[in-house]
């Protein structure tokens, strides 16, 4: 050998120990590569916290526990909330839904109370229009008659309403396509007629005055005209 053979043997042999030194060697009991994608199975599995508390499973169902309904298949009842079960009310209101599925007894309340303000109000201010549109011929008549009488003296009716506190079904009747509902109406009212001079001549402009009215109102079923007539009234007992 030369001396530049000898060099380049002895420099490989410290850069190899260098590196040994450096990298270290392998001895079996190296951990694999790490691999973000699989499940480490040789790992056994640690006991949850205390603190942490397992979530249920997602649709599983109890049972023994019966599940809540949807509100469209409850069963529904015309008369409920409105009248007794088994009276003859409920009865009516029940065959009035079987000529007219969308008819609703609270819903028929709810109408009675505006149409009831209505009525009250259009026969203080003399309003004909409004009360023809609403009442039956002979309610109506008589209704006229008295705004007649009234205007002919010379006088003039104020009606305001405070409250309608309650508006309650009373009676139910339906005898072939005509329905016929009765309702008590409970009202707070400051009413007041005055005479040519101004002055009062019935009632108070400054009181509130509790009153009771039972209406009936009518219509015939199955027709295009939703709107139910004022057909009867009567001040209560």
């Amino acid at each position: 050998m030369d001396i530049y053979t000898i060099i380049f043997l002895a420099l490989a042999v410290f850069i190899f120990v260098r590196l040994r030194s450096v990298l270290g060697q392998r001895t079996g009991r190296e951990r694999p590569p790490y691999d973000p994608y699989s499940r480490d199975t040789a790992r056994p599995p640690q006991p949850a916290p205390d603190n942490v508390v397992p979530l249920p499973e997602r649709n599983t169902v109890n049972p023994g526990v019966p599940q809540p309904v949807g509100e469209d298949e409850a069963p529904k009842y015309r008369w409920e909330g409105v009248a007794p079960e088994g009276s003859p009310a409920a009865a009516a209101l029940d065959a009035i839904a079987r000529i007219e599925p969308d008819f609703d007894a609270k819903h028929f309340l709810s109408g009675a109370k505006a149409a009831y303000e209505m009525i009250v109000t259009a026969f203080a201010n003399g309003d004909r229009r409004t009360l023809k549109d609403l009442l039956s011929k002979e309610v109506y008549d008589n209704f006229a008659a008295a705004i007649t009488e009234r205007e002919g003296r010379g006088e003039t009716m104020e009606s305001r309403f405070v409250a309608i506190s309650r508006a309650d079904l009373e009676q139910a009747v339906a005898q072939g396509a005509t329905a016929q509902l009765t309702v008590r109406f409970v009202s707070q009212l400051i009413s007041v007629t005055r005479g040519r001079d101004g002055g009062v001549v019935d009632g108070s402009p400054d009181t509130v005055a509790d009153v009771t009215d039972v209406w009936t109102f009518a219509r015939e079923l199955g027709t295009r005209n939703p709107n139910w007539k004022l057909v009867a009234t009567e001040a209560a007992q």
